[in-house]
């Protein structure tokens, strides 16, 4: 999530797996119920439910997992529940713009962690579109570093109607325009197979340079919201010493 990649979940620095894949698998859970609640059921005619399904397929999700979430969006579920989007914005240490996007059942509740987190961290929790002014709305595909080279994969999404690729070791990250997201994905689909995962994001415009005690503790805030089983996504502007990544790691 440092520097090139904004795109990197930050479980990939850490070593409790079981326990980062539990919670992974309740986040992915609750977005194809909200996905499953905002259109019809059924994935061939859902592009928000088949994305959420595919990420699902690709952290080897169970499919009983998988169908359960399905079914808690139908009325009348036992188990249903009333999941709402959030976006919650702020001031990260050494002044980076934080977007989180959260689906949470009770804001009461979740507001006033997001609160504490940023507080807790030397943040400072802002009203909505404090910093998302700072971003570009845009569609992101991605799609494993092994499914193809990074030209190949390059060549693909411009004749796709893709914007841009950033590739590294694990990702081919593909930005879209938004309105572009279903059509770009369905072309790569028909070359690479169904993508990993397909959604809206924010695209920081500039990034800011981080180090020191600052990259520190805003590494420590990023892991902490990431924490969270309210939050979705984070997203930051920031560049994070590659240092202060390795010793964090360590």
């Amino acid at each position: 999530m440092a520097g090139h990649s904004q795109f990197k979940n930050i479980m990939h620095r850490k070593g409790r797996q079981d326990s980062i894949r539990a919670k992974q698998f309740n986040k992915i859970a609750r977005e194809i119920t909200v996905a499953a609640k905002s259109g019809l059921p059924d994935p061939a005619a859902n592009p928000r439910l088949r994305a959420a399904i595919q990420a699902a397929r690709a952290v080897n999700m169970p499919r009983d997992r998988i169908d359960r979430a399905i079914k808690s969006a139908l009325p009348g579920a036992a188990d249903s529940a009333n999941y709402e989007e959030m976006r919650y914005e702020g001031y990260g240490p050494g002044g980076v713009a934080i977007i989180v996007e959260a689906l949470t059942d009770n804001r009461q509740r979740t507001a006033p962690d997001m609160r504490m987190i940023f507080s807790k961290n030397g943040g400072t929790l802002g009203d909505t579109n404090s910093v998302g002014f700072m971003f570009n709305r845009c569609g992101l595909i991605q799609y494993a570093a092994s499914v193809a080279s990074a030209d190949a994969m390059l060549e693909a999404v411009i004749d796709a109607g893709g914007n841009d690729v950033e590739s590294n070791e694990e990702n081919h990250d593909i930005l879209t325009n938004t309105d572009d997201v279903a059509a770009v994905r369905t072309a790569l689909e028909e070359k690479f197979g169904p993508p990993n995962a397909a959604r809206l994001t924010w695209k920081p415009q500039n990034l800011v340079p981080v180090s020191g005690d600052a990259a520190e503790s805003l590494i420590k805030m990023l892991d902490a919201l990431e924490e969270h089983d309210d939050v979705q996504n984070v997203i930051g502007n920031y560049d994070i010493d590659e240092a202060v990544m390795k010793k964090m790691a360590g």
